[in-house]
């Protein structure tokens, strides 16, 4: 059995443990550009043991933010991310861009231009309907996930994860509920994957065997209609066999149908509907129980959908979701994944990892109560540790 704790190889980068920071979104870019509290944030992390952090959401283009704050990979963007990863490496570890299209999850309104989806439909995220891509629009989005790739590289990345999963743009244009194209992207699973299969191949021939290279696939989209595990299961077989990536990050959940999917424990719907405009305020509050639905948290939540994919799969994979103690991660180890990833437990302590190998026994204060995800309109935090 691995020891988490241990040197492991992801690609051509060497990290120094098997612990991953996982992407959440920092609410640190207001110009959507990085800033020194990114980069403090992010070192924090860093100081704190990860292996490695992530840094979300780097958009490929201006539409592809969820919002307009969020970065979007260009020319201008490099040197204040080069300041995010310089503070990171000064802490020994490794960064990783999650870079992506939102797609269908962007907000249009905020961001001023339409939203891309598989097909037109009125997302009440952003109050406008989604624009349906043509073949040579999403030739640009392809090439510009590879522009992304080596902006990253300009700006000391060590490794991109691209964005497969929560309904955004190549998420949604795996499920059957929300692809009903007609062309060669969509209908049958094989074209409904080609637009992920294409983008990690351009991905790769842009910086593969310099940076590693992840990506985030939903396992289930958690929605009836949508993108379920044997589809996924042989889409991951797909992408294992192109070769184009490094590693596989197993999530599960939509950020336009089901969020809470991924998250699961408490459902923070007045804390989130305090944090919208007032339309959208009124909207959470008259049907966010639909939307914000509540899963019971326990330990590794996703660990028997994923055990499915370690049973079919020899790359290797990482583990998420409800990851908070020392037995959950050699229980990883012991199943075969090679590395975890954890969100909302560091953002309650930064320093969890360095706590774990003093303290293997030491129990997170993390409540699972979700009251950090509302955080991320404003400044992304846990409400236990930081008010």
């Amino acid at each position: 059995m691995a020891d988490v704790f241990e040197t492991a190889q992801l690609g051509s980068l060497t990290l120094r443990n098997r612990v991953i920071k996982a992407a959440t979104f920092e609410g640190r870019t207001p110009d959507a550009l990085a800033t020194p509290e990114l980069a403090d944030f992010h070192a924090g992390f860093a100081a704190g043991g990860v292996g490695m952090t992530t840094v979300a959401y780097c958009a490929v283009s201006p539409e592809g933010r969820t919002d307009r704050h969020q970065i979007w990979m260009r020319p201008e963007s490099v040197p204040g991310l080069r300041k995010v990863t310089d503070a990171v490496h000064a802490h020994g570890a490794a960064i990783s861009a999650q870079i992506g299209h939102a797609g269908p999850v962007a907000n249009a309104a905020s961001n001023g231009l339409p939203a891309l989806g598989p097909r037109r439909f009125f997302n009440p995220l952003g109050m406008r309907f989604t624009r349906n891509p043509t073949v040579e629009q999403l030739r640009d989005v392809v090439a510009a996930h590879a522009n992304a790739a080596r902006l990253a590289e300009e700006s000391g990345f060590d490794a991109v994860e691209i964005h497969f999963g929560h309904n955004y743009l190549v998420s949604s244009f795996l499920s059957p509920l929300l692809n009903r194209r007609k062309d060669g992207y969509g209908g049958s699973l094989a074209n409904r994957a080609r637009l992920a299969r294409e983008t990690a191949q351009a991905v790769r021939e842009a910086v593969g065997g310099r940076l590693a290279i992840t990506a985030k696939l939903n396992m289930n989209d958690g929605v009836r209609g949508g993108f379920s595990m044997p589809e996924s299961l042989t889409v991951a077989e797909w992408l294992q066999a192109d070769g184009t990536l490094d590693a596989l990050e197993l999530t599960a959940g939509s950020s336009l149908l089901n969020p809470m999917y991924l998250f699961t424990g408490g459902a923070p719907r007045r804390e989130f509907a305090a944090a919208q405009p007032a339309l959208l305020r009124w909207g959470m509050r008259v049907g966010g129980r639909g939307f914000l639905r509540e899963y019971p948290y326990r330990e590794a939540y996703l660990l028997d959908q994923a055990r499915k994919f370690r049973k079919r799969l020899s790359m290797p994979l990482i583990l998420l979701g409800g990851i908070t103690e020392k037995s959950t991660m050699d229980l990883a180890m012991s199943e075969g994944f090679e590395f975890v990833a954890i969100a909302r437990a560091l953002l309650a302590e930064p320093d969890l990892v360095r706590r774990l190998e003093r303290e293997p026994s030491r129990r997170s204060i993390c409540d699972h109560s979700n009251r950090c995800m509302p955080t991320i309109y404003s400044r992304t935090h846990c409400v236990l540790t930081q008010q």
